[in-house]
């Protein structure tokens, strides 16, 4: 998968704020992803991001 710096995604599972759209922040084996319903920001590592990804917004 080819992830960029600020685009937003969508996961399959939400966050329990009840959002499911991250901004990238961190790309590499670990991936820093914001949370745009609460603004929380989690390391994630890149295969978790992978396997969770459902989708790219604009």
């Amino acid at each position: 998968m080819d992830f960029e710096l600020h685009q937003i995604i969508k996961m399959k599972k939400g966050h329990p704020c009840g959002s499911n759209r991250w901004e990238i922040l961190r790309v590499g084996a670990d991936f820093r992803l914001k949370c745009l319903g609460c603004g929380r920001q989690v390391m994630m590592p890149r295969k978790a991001v992978e396997k969770g990804f459902k989708s790219f917004e604009e």
